[in-house]
């Protein structure tokens, strides 16, 4: 009975509208924001951090960012920086994708050079920080994280 059911609904679900279906999935389905976070160092080995406006708290933090529709990560870290920095990010890679709540965070490792200067309403201060050097008042499970990578590669 149950197989009759099931097949019967497949048949159903096929003859809808596709922008139904779609409507009907997202409608059964949380929804999530997507966004990147990047750490960046220069060839001192001092990583890239940013007073943010919209942080709460203090506003010290990695640079980072919504991605757009379609955007893969890399881009969106590339973007991200180059628009609130001005610099220019390479030898992007991967380290973890994590969720938090309703919110994809793709955080990665990237390499830049230059002092770099405030190029969004967002930004109040741009600062390069050795690893003994980190703000007290930033987020503590930023500062671990920071810690934690570099550790991982040596």
């Amino acid at each position: 009975m149950t197989a009759n059911i099931i097949g019967w609904f497949g048949k159903l679900w096929k003859l809808l509208p596709g922008w139904v279906r779609l409507w009907m999935t997202r409608l059964s389905q949380h929804k999530f924001t997507a966004s990147v976070v990047a750490i960046v160092n220069n060839e001192k080995g001092e990583v890239l951090l940013l007073d943010h406006l919209l942080r709460p708290a203090s506003g010290w933090g990695l640079p980072g960012g919504f991605m757009e529709p379609g955007e893969p990560p890399e881009r969106a870290v590339k973007r991200e920086i180059r628009e609130e920095t001005g610099l220019e990010v390479e030898n992007i890679r991967h380290y973890l994708t994590r969720t938090n709540r309703r919110q994809i965070e793709i955080l990665s490792r990237a390499t830049a050079s230059g002092e770099g200067m405030i190029k969004s309403r967002e930004i109040t201060q741009i600062r390069w920080c050795a690893l003994d050097d980190l703000p007290p008042e930033m987020n503590i499970n930023q500062q671990f994280l920071i810690k934690k990578i570099f550790e991982d590669e040596v």
